[in-house]
């Protein structure tokens, strides 16, 4: 595991707790209009289906309830920046693959209904200060919600690329998410050499070599915010989105495609 670089980028907590229910309820609308049809559509993660996928959201989610009901921990073990290099959590939910969460995943509205309520009471009186256990280990409120926001805005982006749906992205979300997968490529690969641009919300610097410092760049990228987010994640080539323009690389030091993904 990367380690964290010793500053870490400052997230707004109150900000961001709002941007996850946002992304949440933007989700909870778009699973309560899936026909049956679209429930049983492939995605892109091998046999499992929409519905599945919506499940796994929502449990996802939900697992942030939990973890406020448990007892905090002494310590936190992991830093914000050291979450996207970490598989533990995005491995599974909580419950996920139990005969309840089988049964929850056929009636999605309800579970949805229900999962919303949960993590909106739990949230309400908890400190950002707070530790929780998470799959990848114990960490603040304030950013395991970060966290959460990523995991919103890319499985937003999964339901989507599923469906045909164009489903809204809450603005402090998708910024939080960009963010973060920026500043963990900048913790992969450490330097100056290269300027990663994905506007209006990150400009990081990265890759070992000469450092710039005055004037134009030599090694620049850039690209829009879900394109970032589907390269970060694996959910994109980097060749193929250069080859459509959606990335734009100048430099011999620019092509990032040996350090993608940041994050699977």
């Amino acid at each position: 595991m990367p380690p964290a670089r010793k500053r870490t980028r400052s997230y707004d907590p109150a900000r961001i707790r709002t941007a996850v229910l946002a992304q949440f309820g933007h989700l909870r609308e778009a699973v309560e209009g899936l026909t049956p049809e679209q429930l049983a559509l492939p995605t892109r993660f091998g046999d499992r289906t929409v519905r599945e996928l919506a499940a796994h959201i929502a449990l996802t989610h939900g697992a942030v309830a939990l973890a406020l009901g448990h007892p905090e921990p002494p310590k936190a073990d992991i830093a914000l920046l050291d979450w996207p290099f970490s598989a533990a959590e995005r491995a599974g939910a909580a419950g996920e693959g139990t005969p309840a969460a089988a049964e929850a995943s056929q009636d999605l509205p309800a579970l949805y209904v229900r999962t919303a309520g949960e993590v909106e009471a739990a949230l309400a009186s908890a400190s950002g200060e707070r530790l929780v256990r998470t799959g990848s280990g114990a960490m603040r409120l304030a950013d395991h919600l970060v966290t959460r926001a990523v995991e919103l805005v890319v499985h937003t982006d999964d339901l989507a690329e599923a469906t045909g749906l164009d489903i809204p992205y809450e603005r402090q979300a998708l910024a939080a998410c960009v963010r973060l997968l920026a500043d963990a490529l900048a913790v992969k690969a450490p330097g100056g050499s290269v300027e990663l641009r994905i506007p209006p919300y990150a400009v990081v610097q990265c890759v070992e070599g000469p450092r710039h410092t005055r004037g134009t760049p030599p090694n620049v990228v850039e690209t829009d915010a879900l394109t970032w987010v589907r390269l970060a994640t694996g959910r994109e080539d980097w060749a193929a989105a250069r080859d459509a323009a959606r990335v734009s690389a100048s430099g011999d030091r620019s092509d990032l495609s040996a350090l993608l993904p940041v994050m699977s």
